[in-house]
């Protein structure tokens, strides 16, 4: 009985990924006889007959693997070791950019022709070095424009990625809806579609910086080059489904301009959708001043600390763009004293890698950072400048402040956050100063 149990015992298994696992049995000429489901598997001793999956008790099993069409189109689209190489969100966020890339795709088709047909193609009449310096000092007016918006806030959209997506997908919807109205008033023709081409560009530079961060928040095996790959694979098939479409939809809306702006509204309400649905899906677990702010806001009140899938619930898409007024991470030590009295009332008490300064003025806590801040230390003042700030008011601060930011600070990673990094946004500012011997009781 001993030997025909162990007969029924895998001399070992294997599996793919996070796919279930598979067993080998001894067979009866003493080669190895693996486990399928629904096709042939080939070792070194050759094919062997097609059986289910084995579970406990020696009842037939789910399916052990995915069927080969499947497990092909995993390969190509999908990041190897799906689901476990990437976030949990990932799914969802990349099934509703699918369905935006889709609607964004068609609404292109639409611009584009009203973009040629207003340029003159099809019509006899139409200067060709009209329309080519048209192109060109549209082409250029993008390009100019790109360089300046790269410059002006290109260290800002790591900070506030999710938002400045979604600005970017709506930015590029009003551009398109200029290149479809370009025709209608063809002596504004030139300028606006230089307006259009204009907030496209700014589009790839907001729309590609935050994709390279969602594909770092993504990425969970150092797989950033994979899951960015399989990302463009997913969108060129997307866009070949857009392609079709269009090609049987053109036809139907170029005489009628009336149904292909109507069309366009329909496609631009559902790209705006889903692109909502899609960055609402995200649960970036790293700070940045807003999460942080919905963190320490909802401690204050309810003495709990929200997890990352509730602050990224809770946290507002359609403002967050602009920086706030009330925090000032790394902001210059000049500018705080002007006397020796000033810094030596501005440095004491002050034992971390910080400064900490209410300016009533401008009602605004300003941080100077050490030449030693880290990451952890800037999320540290950041947490202790929103506490200074949330709990300020005529009468002096309680002597507890420091143990409330210790449990936050605790709190923190209990709850799920990742506080080794942050998407806070800092200057560079820094500076070195004495430490004070004495602690600073605020």
């Amino acid at each position: 009985m001993a030997d025909a149990t162990n007969l029924n015992r895998p001399l070992c298994c294997e599996q793919f990924g996070s796919g279930a696992a598979r067993g080998c049995f001894a067979a009866a000429d003493g080669s190895l006889q693996w486990e399928a489901w629904g096709w042939r598997w080939w070792d070194f001793s050759g094919a062997f007959t097609v059986k289910p999956q084995r579970l406990a008790g020696g009842a037939g099993g789910a399916l052990g693997t995915a069927s080969p069409p499947l497990s092909s189109l995993i390969a190509v689209f999908l990041p190897q070791g799906f689901p476990d190489s990437v976030s949990p969100d990932y799914l969802p966020y990349q099934l509703w950019d699918s369905v935006q890339a889709f609607a964004s795709s068609l609404s292109g088709s639409l611009a584009t022709h009203a973009v040629l047909l207003g340029i003159g193609v099809g019509n006899a009449k139409a200067s060709v070095s009209a329309a080519t310096a048209t192109w060109l000092v549209k082409d250029s007016t993008g390009m100019l424009g790109r360089i300046i918006f790269a410059w002006w806030k290109g260290s800002k959209l790591d900070c506030n990625a999710k938002q400045w997506r979604l600005f970017a997908d709506i930015l590029n919807d009003v551009a398109m809806f200029l290149e479809i109205m370009a025709p209608i008033y063809p002596i504004f023709f030139t300028i606006t579609i230089c307006t259009s081409n204009l907030a496209k560009c700014i589009v790839s530079v907001a729309g590609g910086a935050t994709r390279a961060a969602l594909t770092m928040h993504q990425a969970r095996r150092n797989n950033m080059a994979d899951v960015s790959a399989k990302d463009s694979s997913q969108e060129t098939l997307v866009n070949l489904a857009g392609l079709l479409v269009s090609l049987l939809m053109l036809p139907l809306v170029s005489d009628c301009p009336g149904f292909s702006l109507g069309c366009f509204f329909f496609l631009t309400a559902l790209h705006i959708y889903a692109n909502y649905r899609a960055v609402r899906a995200l649960v970036i677990e790293t700070l940045n001043e807003g999460r942080l702010r919905l963190v320490l806001k909802h401690f204050l009140q309810r003495g709990e600390v929200l997890g990352p899938t509730s602050a990224n619930q809770m946290e507002p898409l359609w403002t967050g763009f602009w920086p706030s007024q009330s925090l000032s991470l790394g902001v210059p030590l000049h500018r705080l004293t002007s006397s020796v009295f000033d810094l030596q009332q501005l440095v004491e008490g002050h034992q971390e890698p910080y400064l900490l300064h209410w300016d009533l003025s401008q009602n605004q806590v300003q941080v100077v950072l050490s030449q030693m801040a880290g990451p952890e230390t800037i999320l540290r003042a950041a947490t202790h400048g929103l506490v200074l700030e949330a709990l300020q008011g005529d009468g002096p601060l309680p002597r507890g402040l420091e143990e409330l930011r210790n449990q936050v600070r605790a709190g923190l990673q209990d709850a799920g956050w990742k506080t080794e990094k942050h998407q806070l946004e800092v200057d560079e500012w820094r500076a070195t100063w004495l430490l004070s011997t004495e602690k600073k009781v605020l």
